[in-house]
């Protein structure tokens, strides 16, 4: 059976809390013979017997009906279909087409392509179904954060690459907002990747063109020709630090009502992502879903932004004085703030309560942002008065300034990102709770940071609950490049962090076995040209009931 996944106007009605509304039917245009398949194509939530397929049809700029295509799913590279199918690239969808292809064997490999009417045929694409029963292992890879003027995708260059890969979780900020004059775009100058367009992103054309320019990229088309994504947003694919209610980078006055734009930015998102489009009726934002990974692991991806989370107490970057540091932390700690929501959590709670009576060894958490416990540094402590000074003079007053108010605010006792898990902890203690009284074994994953992390999680009475690791960006910014080896100073501070890097761009390389799961931080020497070459920044193991440990 195959289920042809088409994602219709969501505009029209998408409050808080209200459903998809149907956008009526156009008159139908001509249907287009001919088009090419510029923006490649994408497979995603892998299931034991199938996956989403995804492509996008380039027509002329004027065009527009519709673009009939065929799909086909074949058991090699070279191989003839298996399975083949009808699927229609329409205009109303900006000419993407997706479907859920169904039928396939489970623990499989297969490939797959798309061709027009006139013979036009897509590149071929790969992915790998899910395991049932007995599993001795699962590779993935993390991913987050690429800035297209920030650099070049050489982390995807390298994944695709991988001679084993079941999947990539991309945990979020897989496009981002600003425009030409916005944030990294001094990279983006020099080396010839503005944004397009060139003005922050608000409409729904706006958001569809900034999905085309990431997927025109080659290298972040060849990551998604090799294995199945598995994807949730985080906040620059609406825009900064987003919350139920809206955004820090979010005027109302400037950029009209939240709703009209997170409708925009949602449907792009479902138009252009190989990922199930949401159930009818539902809240488009209600993106969490699960993955069973035979009798090995259960994946939960969960939603941090747009279902349930509170507004933040302090944006990233916010460096208040010590009276508002001590209001902020109250405020912070009102056990009423939520990230999740309860629903999600209820949802959270019996998948997992279900995969540990499984007998199932790993409970993982697609999540977007870091769990642990980070204190914001003492540079001076760490560094000493004379470094310390000397790495201030080298900076741009604006920056100097910047960092002088951030260390009084640290010492105040506010955490490093209030963005973060930490800017909301009594929620986070009710999702340990929930953890330990299941008895789960969770292994947490957190993108949106820049950085990579290995950090043990541990509740408000020290009680350790799981492991997160976390993957530094494809290409955005970090706060490494003003100040180098920041992560060690983090790590040496942070009683829960056992490795942080904020210097290098990557990804995070996981392999799980029933007895351990092993982080590969992989590093590209640069981002700046397409040129680089590979590292491992480290490696570290969890284990159930253990601290996390250094493998090298």
């Amino acid at each position: 059976m195959t289920l042809a996944i088409n994602r219709r106007s969501l505009l029209t009605a998408m409050g808080a809390g209200t459903g998809i509304g149907l956008a009526p039917a156009a008159m139908a245009a001509p249907a287009l013979k001919t088009a090419t398949f510029n923006h490649g194509v994408a497979s995603g939530d892998p299931s034991a017997n199938g996956a989403v397929l995804w492509t996008r049809a380039t027509v002329a700029e004027d065009a527009t009906g519709d673009v009939p295509l065929k799909w086909h799913v074949a058991a090699s590279a070279e191989g003839k279909p298996l399975k083949s199918g009808k699927i229609t690239a329409t205009a109303a969808a900006d000419h993407t087409a997706k479907l859920e292809v169904e039928g396939l064997k489970p623990a499989t490999d297969y490939w797959y392509w798309f061709s027009t009417k006139d013979g036009t045929t897509s590149p071929k694409g790969r992915f790998r179904t899910l395991p049932v029963g007995k599993t001795d292992k699962v590779v993935i890879a993390l991913a987050s954060c690429q800035l297209y003027p920030g650099g070049f995708f050489n982390a995807y260059a390298d994944m695709a690459a991988q001679e084993r890969l079941d999947a990539v979780l991309h945990l979020g900020d897989y496009i981002y907002e600003y425009g030409a004059a916005g944030y990294g775009t001094d990279i983006g100058k020099k080396i010839g990747r503005l944004p397009d367009p060139a003005h922050e992103i608000v409409t729904l054309d706006d958001y569809r063109r900034r999905h085309a320019q990431a997927k025109a990229d080659p290298q972040l088309q060849a990551a998604h020709a090799r294995a199945a994504f598995i994807c949730v947003w985080d906040d620059h694919e609406t825009a900064n630090d987003a919350w139920i209610g809206g955004a820090e980078n979010h005027d109302p006055a400037k950029e009209g009502d939240w709703r009209a734009r997170k409708a925009a930015a949602l449907q792009a998102y479902f138009e252009w992502m190989p990922i199930r489009a949401p159930k009818t009726g539902s809240d488009p934002a209600a993106i969490y879903r699960s993955f069973e990974f035979g009798d090995l692991a259960t994946l939960a991806m969960v939603e941090t932004r747009l279902l349930g989370r509170s507004e933040q107490i302090a944006s990233k970057g916010a460096a208040p004085d010590a009276a508002q540091v001590a209001a902020m932390l109250a405020a912070r700690n009102d056990p009423s703030r939520e990230m999740l929501g309860a629903a999600q959590m209820q949802w959270l709670e019996s998948l997992f309560a279900a995969s540990v009576k499984a007998s199932k060894p790993w409970q993982l958490l697609g999540n977007q942002v870091v769990m642990a416990r980070v204190p914001g540094p003492d540079l001076k402590l760490a560094l000493g008065d004379e470094k310390f000074e000397a790495m201030l003079a080298k900076m741009p007053e604006a920056y100097r300034g910047m960092i002088a108010q951030s260390q009084a605010a640290f010492k105040a006792g506010m955490p490093f990102n209030m963005d973060a898990w930490d800017g909301y902890p009594p929620a986070r203690e009710r999702l340990y709770a929930m953890l330990r009284k299941i008895g789960a074994n969770p292994l947490a994953f957190a993108g949106d940071s820049h950085a990579a992390w290995a950090n043990d999680l541990h509740d408000d009475s020290g009680t350790r609950v799981g492991a997160e690791f976390g993957a530094t960006a494809i290409t955005s910014p970090s706060y490494g490049s003003l100040l180098p080896g920041l992560g060690k100073i983090i790590a040496a501070q942070s009683p829960e962090v056992a490795f942080c890097d904020q210097d290098t761009k990557g990804y995070t390389m996981v392999t799980i076995t029933p007895d351990a799961a092993v982080a590969d931080f992989v590093t590209v020497s640069t981002v700046y040209t397409p040129q680089f070459t590979r590292g491992v920044a480290a490696r570290y193991e969890a284990r159930k009931g253990a601290a996390l440990k250094a493998l090298s």
